[in-house]
Parts: structure tokens; C-alpha cells; sequence
């Protein structure tokens, strides 16, 4: 991991990888790395650190080039080192690659290497693949192209690379198997990038490689083949549905500033032409097909990862509630490995902002062998849950930049309480209850804006609260998993420690954590959890503990009993969660920019986890 982007073409390669490298920046990564050939020489440079320091060398050094590959790493073996960083060159200087994903038998063909002495100059997986391309090609005398190939099928574990040779100077090799590549098609130039960004400045015409597929590219075109079955693979060329303006932060210091307030929109664009209001439910496309088997379930499994997960746990609240079918949500990192309680009358639902996260495409494939039917929710048109799944809808967030997810996760919301409504009407929920609930998602965005327009008062907020190293969320019923939401929010881009609870838990341990240094985020809509939660504050209250509240109606009692109070307006009980989690995400912004820290690529984090 992190980030792929390759050119092969007429113009000088160097600034379009450096481009490339910054739209990629967005994935988290620790260091960058950039390998260009020009005159049958290949001239690598290797930085830890951000693009701009590797920029600031490569312009020192006047590299230029017609063909060259690059790179951002996320560090899984060895530590972020400039030795460490990519491309990694074989012992013999002649072949370089970039490297995204983990390779599990790294150990045993390392050592296989050593044997055959083979000099390793770094403690990455990712050499390994490099230097056993180099023996096949120098030792056994195989093709480049083929020597890629053959070394593809001796290694296990997950894998997106691109690959150079300064022998075969107009010639890229590039192959996925569990991370994403995408190819551009331009005018007698091609790109091969871990995803879109890099590309769609100059083309829209792209190929995205499928599960075990390599493709050779040179100036007079491509060929893309089955890299076991050595045979060659047809595709139809698609067009990016991209902007440049998507992609960038405009008038906005951050990007994840940008999609917070995007909300607004990418909310209502999730809905639109999906909700029937007169018939009280919604239309989901992309599941009509398996509509039958879906209400003739016996059990929903949802499976996902980090915010996906928690969207994951309110939907099962949605599911059980007005559709009264049981739900299990489970973690894909835990749900892969275990025996869960799956058959052919099994639903599994995998939630991805990218479609691509690697725990979350493992169970997918885990329950499509047994049986069940699988349904995908995810944002990327052409990803790999979206054509790995049985059926599934897709949200309309656009892309998503900042690692930290905040529009992805509402419109995945958004999809969530429009199929609870759909099975709904198709089992118990009357046609009255279903309008009201289709009435209110049509007021959200009215809502959404009255949120926004709190930002100041947020950030107010925030100050008060600069000095402290540890935050609780606490909510009941639906809003538990918003609490969860906004205790990851604030520990993903502030680094403050935050926990999110039950409300009715708290008594059990975290109670002991409160005083008066303590703040508390408590969700407090008035719904039938209301009383019961105005005893919890209460109890913090008793302890000194500082309150700050959401809610969506402003009483005398809560005056009394809080801190600060943050007002939602609410069309209906059920929307609660998806609008009083934005106030949350502004919080945690808020708080992270006046700490100083790297809002929209915080330490250690990656937006798309293509490892397990």
C-alpha cells in the first residue's frame, strides 16, 4: 500500500507521476518513490516523508523521461525508510517496481533468494517480488514479460504492481490480484494508477483490471491476459464519471471540511428517485432482481469495517425494527475467519466506501461458497464489491479524499433506512408509518444545511475543550453506533482518546473514568429513550463530569444539566442518527485543526485498506 501511478507516452513522465502522487496523497502514506527511464537509463529516487520533499529532489536532479512509475507507501514490513520506500530495484539495477498490497510468503522466497545470492537492500515484502522477477529474467533467461508473469505465480498474499525494465525501455507491465489498477487510455499515451484521480486530468477512457489479470503496455497499445491461463482477456473501455472540481478542495482548507459540508447534497443525490412516498417505501434498482430471495431470508449478516461497520449497526437496528428479521453485524476482519451461521437463505450485506477493502471482499467470497445470496453498499462505480456481489446499490457520495470518512458514511446511512423501509413495506410496516419515514428523508437536506451553519458555534466549542486527553460518547438504541462514530472520529484525526457506550453501560466501568476533566458527548433526541437518558447525564452530572449535548429539542432539564447543547433539527426519529452524527464529525474537525494536526491525512491511517 498506497498509492500507484504509472505513464508511458510522449511527453516528459515527470510531472505526471509527481501530479499523480499528490491526487493520491489523500490514501495515507509514509513515504514516496519515483523511477523514470530515459536513454535506456533508470534513474530512481526514494523519500520518506511527503511528495513534496521527493518533488523538491527529483527538480535538484533535472530527471526527465517519457515512461516511469511511482509511488506512495503505507508501511506493512520495515519500518518508513527512504530504503524502505518505492520502487525497488533489483540487485542487477535493470528492473524496478511499485508494489501495493502484502505478500505472504515473502519469507520463505526471500530465503530462497538468499540462497541463490540474491542481495536484499530492504526489510519490505515488496523487494522480494522484484528480485524474483530479476532471476527468472537474468538467471532462467525467461522474457521480461513472462519472467512477471512466472514470478506472479509463485507468490501468495495480495498484489497491485506495475513493473519496468531498462533492457525493454518502452515497455510497462502492470497486474492486480486483491488491489485495485486501473488503466487510462489517452492519445498514444497510456497511465496505470491504483485509482482514478491520478488519470482523469487527461483521460476518461479507462479499463479497470480484473482478479488475477496482468496487462503489457507499449506505445503501439495494450494486451491484457489471465496471468495462470496465459490467455488473453477482452474488455470494453468505460468513461471516468469524474471532475477535477471532485477532487480537489476549492475554497475549503481541507478536504474533509469540503465533504462535510458536501453533505448536504451527496445525502439527497443518494436519495433522489429512490423514495416513493405515496407508497410509503423506495426503489433500489440494483436489487430488484433478487427482491424474492431477499423477503424470503431467515437471517441478515452485515459485514464491514471501521465507519462502514458502525452505518452497519445502525442498519441492523432499521432491519429488525420495521422488516422483523434478525441481523448479525459482524467485523469482515472476524466474520472471515469464524463459522457463522450461513446458508442459501442467508443474506450478506458488505458496506465499503471504496469497494475495496480486502477483509470485506474475503467475506464476501467466504459467503458466496456456502450458498448465501450477497449484496454490496459502496460508493465506487466498477470497484471490486460491486462486481464480486450477487447484487447491491450504490451510494452517491463522489469520491471521498479525506482518509477520514464523513459523507460516505451518511449516504451509506441513507441507503441503510431506504432498504429497512423497502423489506419493511414488503412484510409488516403499514403504508402510514412508511410515508411518514419517506416524508422525512425528503426534509433531511433543509436539516443538513441548519447543521452546517453551526460550524462557528462548534468550533467555539472545541476550544473549551483543547486540554483534555480523553472524551466518552454515550447513546442508546440507534444512536449507540453514532456515539461509536463520533468517538472514531475524534481519535482518527485529533489522536485524542475517545470511547463511544451505551448510555445504560456507563454504570458498568466507565463510570469510574468520569470527573470533572471528563467531557461527555451525550445523543439525547426525544424519543422513547428520553427519560432514560436524562438518568444517565444525570449520573454524570453527579460526578462533575463536562456535558455536552446533541439533541433535537432544547428543554429547561437539559439547560440545566449541560455544559453545551447542540441543536438538531429532526423531521423524524429515525433520521436522528444520520443528521446528529455531522455535528460530531465538525467536532472532531474542529478540535483536530486547533491541534495542529494533519486533518485530512492523519498518522498511521490509509483511506483504502487493500490488506488484511
Amino acid at each position: 500500500m498506497c498509492g500507484i501511478v504509472g505513464y508511458l507516452g510522449e511527453k516528459d513522465a515527470v510531472p505526471i507521476l509527481i501530479k499523480g502522487l499528490k491526487r493520491l496523497e489523500y490514501r495515507g502514506y509514509d513515504s514516496a518513490g519515483i523511477a523514470v527511464m530515459r536513454n535506456g537509463e533508470m534513474n530512481v529516487v526514494k523519500k520518506r516523508g511527503k511528495v513534496k520533499t521527493l518533488e523538491a529532489s527529483v527538480n535538484d536532479l533535472g530527471l526527465s523521461g517519457s515512461m516511469g512509475i511511482a509511488h506512495t507507501r503505507w508501511a506493512t514490513h520495515g519500518e518508513p525508510s527512504d530504503n524502505n520506500a518505492h520502487p525497488h530495484t533489483d540487485q542487477t539495477g535493470n528492473i524496478s517496481l511499485i508494489h501495493n498490497g502484502i505478500i505472504e510468503n515473502y519469507s520463505v522466497l526471500k530465503q530462497m533468494l538468499k540462497k541463490r545470492g540474491v542481495t536484499f537492500t530492504s526489510e519490505t515484502d515488496s523487494e522480494v517480488i522484484v528480485q524474483l522477477i530479476s532471476m527468472l529474467y537474468n538467471r532462467d533467461g525467461l522474457s521480461f514479460v513472462k519472467a512477471v508473469q512466472a514470478a506472479l505465480q509463485e507468490v501468495v498474499g495480495a498484489y497491485g504492481i506495475v513493473v519496468m525494465c531498462k533492457e525493454e525501455p518502452g515497455v510497462l507491465v502492470a497486474a492486480r490480484l486483491g488491489s485495485p489498477l486501473v488503466l487510462g487510455v489517452g492519445d498514444g499515451e497510456y497511465f496505470i494508477a491504483s485509482d482514478a484521480s491520478p488519470i482523469v486530468e487527461y483521460t476518461r477512457n479507462v479499463l479497470y483490471l480484473g482478479e488475477g489479470e496482468m496487462v503489457i503496455i507499449n506505445k503501439d497499445g495494450y494486451t491484457i491476459k489471465n496471468i495462470l491461463k496465459d490467455t488473453v482477456v477482452s474488455k470494453e473501455i468505460t468513461q471516468i464519471d469524474l471532475t477535477i472540481e471532485e477532487i480537489e478542495k476549492g475554497e475549503f482548507p481541507h478536504f474533509m471540511l469540503k465533504e462535510i459540508f458536501e453533505q448536504e447534497h451527496t445525502i439527497t443525490d443518494t436519495l433522489r428517485g429512490r423514495i416513493q412516498i405515496e407508497e410509503g417505501s423506495a426503489h433500489l434498482g440494483g436489487i430488484q432482481d433478487f427482491l424474492t430471495r431477499i423477503e424470503n431470508a431467515s437471517r441478515f449478516y452485515i459485514t464491514a469495517c471501521g465507519t462502514s461497520w458502525h452505518a452497519g449497526l445502525i442498519g441492523k437496528y432499521l432491519l429488525e425494527e420495521y422488516a422483523n428479521i434478525p441481523v448479525h453485524v459482524e467485523y469482515a476482519s472476524e466474520f472471515r475467519y469464524r463459522r457463522a451461521v450461513i446458508d442459501s437463505r442467508t443474506v450478506v450485506i458488505a458496506i465499503s466506501q471504496s469497494g475495496e477493502t480486502a477483509d470485506t471482499l474475503a467475506a464476501i467470497r467466504k459467503a458466496k461458497d456456502v450458498g448465501a445470496l450477497t449484496m454490496g453498499i459502496c460508493n465506487v462505480v466498477g470497484s471490486s464489491i460491486a462486481r464480486e456481489t450477487d447484487c447491491g446499490v450504490y451510494t452517491h457520495a463522489g469520491p471521498e479524499i479525506g482518509v477520514a470518512s464523513t459523507k460516505a458514511f451518511t449516504a451509506q446511512l441513507a441507503v441503510l433506512t431506504m432498504f429497512a423501509l423497502m423489506l419493511g413495506r414488503m412484510r409488516k410496516l403499514s403504508i402510514n408509518d412508511g410515508r411518514e419515514v419517506a416524508k422525512s428523508l425528503t426534509q433531511i437536506s433543509q436539516s443538513v444545511s441548519q447543521i452546517l451553519n453551526t460550524s462557528e458555534e462548534i468550533e467555539k466549542i472545541a476550544k473549551e475543550y483543547l486540554d483534555v486527553d480523553n472524551f466518552l460518547y454515550l447513546g442508546r438504541g440507534l444512536n449507540f453506533p453514532v456515539a461509536l462514530e463520533g468517538a472514531l472520529k475524534l481519535k482518527e484525526i485529533s489522536y485524542i482518546h475517545a470511547e463511544g457506550y451505551p448510555a445504560a453501560e456507563m454504570k458498568h466501568g466507565p463510570i469510574a473514568l468520569i470527573d470533572e476533566k471528563m467531557p461527555i458527548v451525550v445523543l439525547v433526541p426525544h424519543d422513547r429513550t428520553y427519560e432514560k437518558v436524562l438518568s444517565n447525564i444525570e449520573e454524570v452530572r453527579s460526578r462533575n463530569g463536562r456535558i455536552l449535548l446533541v439533541t433535537d429539542k432544547i428543554t429547561d432539564d437539559l439547560k440545566s444539566l449541560s455544559d453545551h447543547i447542540i441543536k438538531v433539527t429532526n423531521p423524524h426519529r429515525i433520521t436522528f442518527p444520520l443528521l446528529a452524527v455531522i455535528p460530531l464529525q465538525l467536532l472532531a474537525y474542529h478540535l483536530a485543526v486547533l491541534r495542529g494536526c494533519d486533518v485530512d491525512q492523519p498518522r498511521n491511517l490509509a483511506k483504502s485498506v487493500t490488506v488484511e
